[in-house]
Formats: C-alpha cells, structure tokens, sequence
C-alpha cells in the first residue's frame, strides 16, 4: 500500500502564476490548482518552471517551485535547453525521492528527456492539436518535438476526452489515454460579494482568433444594436494574428459597428487575485472559443457562480450543460449568440439561477476535492506499475 505522505510528485512546466516568474495563463493554473489539492491530500509537489529569466528556488505555500533559466544556446537550443533541463530534474530527482514526473504536451517540453522515474505527459492540447482545429499549417519542428515527447511517455493523461481523442488521432497514438478534467479550487473561486456592472459583459483570456475574438466582434454590434448600453470588457494581451499578421486586437476593433467600438473597454493584464473581482462584477461572460482543451477560464466562471456564454464545440459538451449552466452556441452564429446575450440581459433571474447551477455543477464534478483523488490513484497505479 502506497500512503500518501510518501509520494512526491513533481511537474515541468513552461509557465506557473507566481510573481517571480513569467506571466502565466491557463496551463499554470491547472498545475497550481492540482499541485494545492495534492499538498492539502499530504503530498509532497515539485513544480520546474522552465525558460525563465534566472534560477531560483521559491516557495508557494507548501509547493517547492524551482524557476529554471533559459541557457540562451546558439545553435541546436532547442535540443540543448532541454537537456539542461533534463540535467536539473534529474539531480532534485536523485536527491529529493521524486515518485512521478508530469509535463504538458505543448511544443514537446521532455522531448529528448530521460528520467529515473516515469514521465506522464497531460494533454492540455498540443500545438498540433490547435492547429488541427484552427485548420493552420504547424511548424515542422513543433510537431516533431510534440511527437518525440508523446512517444517518451510512460503514461498519457488528457484533461478532456475531445482533447485525447483528436490528440490520438493527429499523432495516430497507439496508447491509451486517461480522460482526468482540470480542478479548481471552490474555495478561492467563489461568489464574491460586489455590486454588479449593469449592462457589462466580460471577456477574458488571450486576444486570438481561436478564443473566437473576431466572431465575439460581429456578435456584439447586434447586442448594441438591442441594447445601446451594454458595455463590454476585454481581459487579455493581444497577439499578432496568424492569418494577416497584424494586431488581434486591431482586426477585433475593425470589425465593430461605430455603435459598439465605443461600448469596449480592453485591459491588457489584471492580476490573478483580481480576476475574481472582474468576474464578480460582470453580469455576464461570454467565451466563444474555436480551440480549447478543458479552459481553466470556464471552471473559474461557473465557480463563481456566473452565468456563461460559450461556444459548443467538443470540450464544451464535457464541462457545460446548455440551458442550465448557461448556453452553449456555435460562435459563428453571430445573431443566436447575440440573441442567448440579450436573453439573459434582460433576465435576472435566469442570470441568478444559471450560475447557481453552474457552480453546483463544479463543485460535483470538477472541484479540486474531487479531481485530486482521482489523480493520485493514478500516480499511484503509476508507481505500482
């Protein structure tokens, strides 16, 4: 029987929310929320926070964070950085009694990597994977480093079965991949008790195309054109397009009406404990992405018991309930998305009981409570194996 204080566990990660380090997004939540909940089970957790600007030690509450440094190699850095960091894992490993080593599929972190103990990769979707579903050309080195760290793997994990399933196909995988949801943390995302913004709807996440930006525009002029008060916030860096090579964020202004482009605020970056507030203040968001995995913005919507316009594509069919946790449309179809806004608008007690049921819905399913259990019987299947 393996107890839980012997196991320690530890991640490699390009990104994890501290302020020490570079910003993170999404994926580092994830880690940290999984990471809190095995620390609070009796764990102990590592966490490798690679590609960073110095190297360092740090703590985060009960979790080791070891920010790596980037070595800046002139030639072959991409096979060279990953060997020094391999270098650097494996010495903690040796010393520190490591049980498990985890990383994320995104452009191949551990290719080329061998440790001591066995490696999981967590699907949280490749670039491969966002370039299937973006329908865009992927760089031959990024698929080659995804492909060689996949194939590494001892184990595959996919924080959705949308995700693991059109992962399986691109890269024609052989093993069978877990299905283990992303958790968050109830008792951080929470209702929070503040006066509403009347009118305001919320965006926030990265300023892309794929997140649905561009087609979130078009929907918005037909809400202004409804309801000329209504204001909308966007929470996110921008980004250079991948199609026409130009500001996200630009194209996104472009194409509101002259109605609407005054009705826009957009705040390039909050901090991670002020996102609760923004989202507390909105009466509602509105996420419409093309390409997601299992969105750590979703799970901190619905926790916080607001109600949510998203897209309806794969994942979403995982992590909402369409008419009771909010609704779930194609983003292309700008006049439904439009009128599923307008709908709860003017319904506050609709507003009230969508996100009620939503954050139920969380804490049944996807609390950290719940999601870390399962991942330690994992682990510990791992290191029976």
């Amino acid at each position: 029987m393996i107890n839980n204080k012997s196991l320690h566990i530890a991640f490699v990660t390009p990104e994890y929310p501290h302020d020490s380090l570079k910003p993170s997004a999404g994926l580092g939540s994830s880690i940290k929320n999984l990471a809190n909940g095995l620390i609070k089970s009796g764990l102990n957790v590592t966490v490798f926070v690679a590609f960073q600007n110095k190297n360092e030690t740090l703590y985060d509450g009960g979790i080791k964070v070891i920010s790596i440094a980037r070595k800046g190699y002139q030639f072959f850095g991409w096979y060279l950085e990953r060997k020094h960091i391999q270098y650097v894992v494996q010495k903690v490993i040796s010393v520190s009694c490591i049980d498990v080593i985890e990383a994320p599929d995104w452009t191949g972190i551990t290719a080329f990597m061998k440790f001591s103990v066995p490696l999981v990769i967590r699907l949280h979707g490749s670039d491969a994977y966002f370039c299937f579903l973006e329908n865009r050309q992927q760089k031959w080195k990024h698929r080659f480093l995804e492909k060689q760290a996949l194939k590494n793997a001892n184990a595959i994990l996919s924080v959705s079965r949308f995700t693991g399933e059109l992962t399986k196909q691109v890269f024609k995988i052989k093993k069978d991949i877990t299905t283990l949801y992303n958790g968050i943390d109830v008792d951080v995302f929470k209702p929070i008790n503040v006066r509403e913004v009347e009118g305001q709807l919320l965006y926030f996440g990265t300023i892309i195309r794929k997140k649905g930006i561009l087609e979130l525009a078009k929907a918005f002029n037909l809400i202004v054109q409804k309801a000329p008060t209504t204001t909308l916030l966007l929470i996110g860096k921008d980004t250079v397009d991948v199609f026409e090579n130009v500001s996200s964020l630009g194209l996104f202004f472009s194409a509101l009406s002259e109605a609407a482009k005054p009705q826009v605020i957009h705040l390039p970056e909050v901090t991670y404990q002020e996102i609760n507030t923004y989202i507390s203040k909105a009466q509602i968001v509105i996420l419409p992405s093309f390409a997601e995995a299992f969105p750590m913005t979703w799970l901190e919507t619905l926790a916080m018991e607001k109600a949510l316009v998203s897209s309806n594509i794969g994942w979403a069919q995982e992590l909402m309930v369409d008419g009771k946790t909010g609704y779930t449309i194609d983003p292309k179809n700008h006049k439904e998305f439009a009128l599923k806004v307008l709908d709860l608008l003017n319904d506050s007690e609709k507003r009230i009981r969508f996100g009620r049921e939503g954050r139920q819905h969380v804490i049944q399913k996807f609390s950290v409570e719940v999601v870390t259990q399962q991942n330690i019987e994992f682990y510990k299947n791992m290191i029976g194996k």
